[in-house]
């Protein structure tokens, strides 16, 4: 153990708490949740990261981090006319949907077989709109943006991981010195409120399915890729047959899909978490109790986060990656003859769209892998008429 694990884990906590918690709120706020069943969404989703990455990371000695499907929450914002009984029901679908998956051995096949630039450059274009998003608040807040940016640029020099850390206390003592948090009304303690689940049959096909289908193509298949850019063996069924069981469970308690980290993940996975390899796996449990203390406040977090602005959780979310996407960038064209195809693997994901409810970073893989096949068929065209 050593200060950089304990920094890039707390840096990964909040960075996925502070970066994606608007969006739980937005859902909760779609299928008409109460305050108390938002809070208590909100701490059971803070329970399910902190036991299955506790049990994944030390399990497996592996950097294992897990999340909350933050593309499944946009899925769940945007939708209507359903209730929270009946989302819970969808949840619970997607659930079992996650645990059947698990038993099925083709998944970790099709993972092993993922190049390593292809996987770098999809992780690249995930990465790429958080760090541009530094620059796109800078205009509106450059009294808060710009000395964060300055700070990170001089202290990184020094430490990247704890470059990090200064900078998020800097930009909090910014926020309250510039008057740009809002007035606080009540800080409480979190309660867990039990929802009985509603079974409709066209919320479970409407919500329950492509909660599923996006949680496993824009959360697990990048959190897989993730671990593999990283050179870690990734043990899919067992990632996916424990986060399956505790979405299964926290479920009643209003929460969505749990899953493999993608994003928060490539913090605790590169060298600024540990120079040696096999010790970053100590992140795991630094990362659980970071999120087992928020799961205690949960509700105060919720009204907290609100009392800050936008651009410092963007700034911050973006500095915190910007290690993590200078490396995926240097792995993705280390291969000459791969290039292309991780140079269209990132475009398409860096592009942000979405088909079918499916995010870009699915659709990026899916191109890489396409010009990958297509580009071995040549060579393979070519060796042929040679000989």
């Amino acid at each position: 153990m050593r200060a950089s694990v304990v920094i890039s884990a707390i840096v990964a906590v909040l960075v996925g708490f502070g970066g994606s918690l608007a969006v739980i709120l937005s859902a909760a706020q779609a299928v008409g949740a109460s305050p108390d069943q938002t809070s208590s969404w909100v701490t059971a989703l803070c329970l399910s990261m902190m036991a299955t990455t506790a049990y994944l990371s030390i399990h497996h000695r592996l950097p294992i981090i897990t999340a909350w499907s933050t593309p499944g929450a946009a899925l769940i914002a945007a939708s209507s006319g359903v209730s929270i009984e009946a989302a819970v029901g969808a949840f619970i679908l997607a659930a079992v949907l996650i645990l059947i998956t698990a038993l099925f051995r083709p998944v970790s096949v099709l993972i092993e077989r993922i190049p390593t630039p292809i996987a770098s450059a999809m992780l690249a274009g995930v990465l790429f709109s958080f760090v541009v998003a530094i620059f796109n608040h800078l205009p509106g807040a450059p009294a808060l943006v710009l000395p964060l940016i300055i700070t990170f640029v001089i202290l990184r020099q020094y430490s990247p991981a704890w470059a990090v850390l200064i900078v998020l206390l800097l930009g909090v003592a910014l926020v309250y010195v510039l008057g740009m948090t809002v007035p606080i009304v009540e800080l409480r303690m979190s309660e867990i409120v039990w929802v009985s689940p509603g079974f409709d049959t066209a919320t479970l096909i409407g919500l329950g399915v492509p909660l599923y289908l996006v949680t496993m193509a824009s959360q697990n298949l990048p959190g897989f890729a993730v671990l593999k850019a990283a050179g870690y063996p990734v043990p899919s069924r067992s990632i996916l047959a424990v986060t399956g069981l505790s979405s299964l469970m926290t479920a009643g308690m209003g929460a969505h899909t749990s899953n493999l980290a993608a994003i928060t993940a490539s913090i605790c996975t590169g060298p600024d978490a540990h120079p040696d390899k096999n010790k970053r796996w100590l992140c795991g449990p630094v990362y659980a109790a970071g999120y087992g203390f928020l799961a205690i406040f949960g509700a105060s977090f919720v009204t907290l986060f609100y009392s800050f602005p936008q651009a410092l959780i963007a700034t911050i979310a973006g500095i915190a990656l910007a290690g993590p996407l200078v490396g995926a960038l240097g792995a993705s064209l280390a291969e000459e003859q791969q290039r292309f195809a991780a140079v269209t693997t990132f475009v398409v994901t860096a592009s942000g769209f979405s088909i079918l409810g499916v995010g870009s970073a699915f659709w990026g893989l899916v191109a890489g892998l396409i010009i990958t096949g297509l580009d071995q068929c040549a060579r393979r065209i070519h060796i042929r008429r040679g000989s």
